[in-house]
């Protein structure tokens, strides 16, 4: 109840630091609104900075800039770092192959280019298809999605514009490459899912009142758009019922182009089920989970059988099967059994894959269509894999095995022998050799214990000198497993150490797990990560001195309910994109949907003093010594709206004490992270980088 009132070994110094001089903040204004929660006032002096369209917060931000990048450029790493990252990213990536009517089609990208490159081959011949590098001049504009139609004549691609989530899509004819009709506008959290030839199904909202990059989007609705027919006309086939809204609805065709698969959910946690028959015309869109107390999809499909995914009654979820003219719970039969780990299944060749994740490390297993196990898939190493995918008349198969030092590899997998090799390597100037990882387990402070892989160079000294980072994300039911980063490798190489907690609200051991990092249970997330840093430092992996702290988004509020709860912690903050003010969070765009995970001010009195009990906002103290800090965002994010990190920085400028820079890097024309150019990938990893170090007290390094 709210009433609101408007009132290359690179050789570590560790050194006396040359200090940059002090920094001038910003003037931020004070303009005082009042919210009434349940009774209880918060004033919130930084509302105007929620106007993204507003030339008041464009100069804002514009000044917020040049401070920031006034004191970025006096770096002594900084160009260093920025040299080396480009070296270092200057190789050749691939992705899998994946056929589509007679071409096989992949993107590639030759090493510092924005934006992947698709390519396709036939007949020993390899041609280029599509290349997004062309869509703008600065590599702002990204390809987001391709899809083919049944026989890969027709091709739909999704583009990003400043890296928002409101997308475009263009038709193509895939042979000839020219688009067939006008582009399609406005969709949003949506995949282009054909119905042969004919035409595809598309989800989005209405356009919302005000800023399209900040009001709030609320309904969603699945559309199928008919080939060469105005959008205008597209026919809504799931969603128009104002007394059930779904915040997030997606639909898919099978394989077989025999059914319509329907999921709809009020939030990114749990969905309902429906299926419907395309060979029918006019056919019922029929149930098959009608609440929201399990997260469920559909696999595959031989004919009428069903092969479905769930987590309902099986936390680590299972596969069960069911006709499509029974397809309630009530006529399920259990296909793989739910086992003590998280089942991440997937299907290819006329085979089964389980893919489960141990401690947040892969484990694969074969399964046949009559639900048989074949046995476990030698990996090549301890990591993470992905793929075993494909049509069920294709054999070869591919996938993707990668850890914290290793860049990705890709192998090719023959489903009928379960044999493995090697398809393609990339050839990068980093030495994976010379590193490790090594996982630990550290009790949090009710006693919970949580894995943690660290990985740094080989052989090095714990002596409570080594400059680290431990990283964080602890929420949406997301698990954080081993993959390679080069801005991490670059890190690594100096000396760092790069440490990830699997904290609670992800989804390394399921929904319990997930669960208990959620709403009145988050500060098991913020007690986790405590823990991590307590434990890097009592085994003098590093010191206070030398511990900083990322995340971003859900990770960004991580870092920020970390900082204003124990400043005293770490060295360095990195809250990047974050989630950071925890009453109003659900106000803009699409943030009403994570309630599942936070709750709103809006539920009780309860939960809205809970959440103002840790909103980074509403906790930046008077006259306290926080971390040197670093907010990241960008003024195209529409997910997490940069007025989260506005607002923040605006508070931790006005209150913080001491020496230490608390700034804000405002990224222009970007959005939330996807389809970020490389160009600003490798400027904004420099400048975290030097930041993190500088304030380390490492001064310089040498070849």
């Amino acid at each position: 109840m709210k009433t609101t009132y408007f009132l290359p070994l690179l050789l570590l110094v560790i050194s006396c630091q040359s200090k940059i001089p002090s920094v001038e903040y910003p003037i931020t204004e004070k303009k005082e609104v009042i919210d009434n929660y349940f009774g209880v006032e918060v004033v919130d002096n930084y509302r105007w900075l929620e106007d993204d369209r507003s030339e008041e917060t464009a100069q804002w931000v514009e000044e917020q800039n040049k401070v920031t990048f006034g004191f970025l450029n006096q770096i002594p790493l900084r160009e260093q770092l920025k040299n080396r990252l480009e070296k270092v990213w200057n190789y050749e990536k691939l992705s899998a192959p994946f056929k589509r009517g007679d071409y096989t089609y992949f993107y590639k990208n030759d090493g510092l280019q924005n934006q992947y490159v698709i390519f396709r081959e036939k007949d020993g011949n390899t041609e280029l298809f599509l290349d997004p590098n062309t869509f703008s001049e600065d590599g702002t504009v990204s390809l987001t999605s391709l899809s083919f139609s049944d026989d890969g004549s027709l091709a739909a691609y999704s583009i990003s514009e400043g890296g928002s989530d409101w997308r475009k899509v263009i038709v193509i004819d895939a042979i000839s490459k020219d688009a067939i009709e006008d582009t399609l506008v406005d969709i949003k959290f949506s995949g282009v899912s054909w119905k042969s030839n004919e035409g595809f199904y598309y989800s989005s909202y209405d356009k919302p009142n005000g800023s399209e990059l900040s009001a709030m989007t609320d309904q969603h609705k699945l559309y199928y758009h008919q080939l060469e027919t105005p959008q205008q006309e597209d026919k809504v086939i799931f969603g128009t019922l104002p007394s059930e809204k779904h915040r997030y609805v997606g639909g898919g065709v099978t394989d077989d182009g025999r059914f319509l698969i329907i999921s709809a959910s009020t939030s990114t946690s749990g969905n309902k089920l429906m299926i419907k028959d395309l060979s029918q015309e006019n056919s019922p869109i029929v149930t098959i989970v009608d609440d929201y107390s399990s997260d469920n999809y559909l696999l595959h499909n031989e004919g009428d059988l069903l092969y479905i995914v769930t987590n309902r009654n099986a936390p680590k979820k299972k596969v069960v099967t069911a006709s499509f003219q029974q397809p309630q719970e009530a006529y399920w039969q259990e296909f793989i059994a739910e086992t003590e780990h998280v089942l991440s299944p997937s299907f290819g060749g006329g085979y089964f894959f389980a893919n489960y994740m141990i401690d947040a490390i892969s484990k694969v297993y074969q399964f046949d269509a009559d639900g048989n196990s074949l046995g476990e898939i030698q990996l090549p190493g301890v990591g993470s894999c992905g793929g075993f995918s494909s049509k069920k008349e294709e054999k070869e198969l591919h996938y993707r095995f990668t850890n914290y030092h290793s860049p990705g590899v890709i192998y090719k997998f023959n489903a009928d022998s379960l044999e493995s090799e090697l398809y393609w390597e990339p050839t990068i100037d980093f030495k994976s050799s010379d590193f490790e990882s090594k996982q630990v387990f550290y009790n949090s402070k009710d006693g919970t214990q949580v894995p943690m892989i660290i990985t740094h160079k080989k052989g090095l000294n714990y002596d409570g000198n080594n400059p680290t980072i431990l990283y964080g994300y602890g929420g949406f039911n997301v698990s954080l497993t081993p993959s390679f980063s080069i801005s991490r490798a670059v890190w690594m190489e100096q000396g760092g150490v790069y440490a990830v907690a699997n904290l609670r609200g992800g989804g390394e051991y399921g929904k319990a797990w997930h669960d208990a990092g959620t709403q009145m249970k988050k500060q098991n997330v913020f007690d986790d990560f405590i823990a991590a840093a307590e434990y890097l430092m009592a085994e003098n992996i590093t010191s206070k001195d030398f511990l900083a702290i990322d995340g971003r988004s859900n990770g960004g509020l991580l870092v920020g309910a970390t900082m204003t709860q124990r400043p005293d912690l770490v060295k360095v903050a990195l809250p990047g994109v974050g989630v950071l003010d925890m009453l109003r969070y659900h106000t803009f765009t699409s943030g009403a949907g994570w309630a599942y995970d936070y709750g709103t001010s809006d539920d009780s009195k309860e939960m809205f003093e809970y959440l103002k009990g840790y909103s980074p906002v509403h906790n930046v103290k008077e006259d306290v010594y926080y971390p040197a800090t670093l907010v990241t965002t960008a003024d195209h994010d529409d997910r997490v709206v940069p007025a989260h990190s506005f607002k923040f920085i605006a508070e931790l400028q006005d209150k913080h004490q001491g020496d230490n820079p608390v700034l804000i890097r405002i990224e222009t024309n970007s959005g939330h992270g996807a389809g970020t150019p490389v160009s600003k990938l490798i400027e904004q990893s420099a400048d975290v980088m030097a930041f993190t170090f500088y304030n380390m007290g490492v001064e310089e390094f040498r070849d």
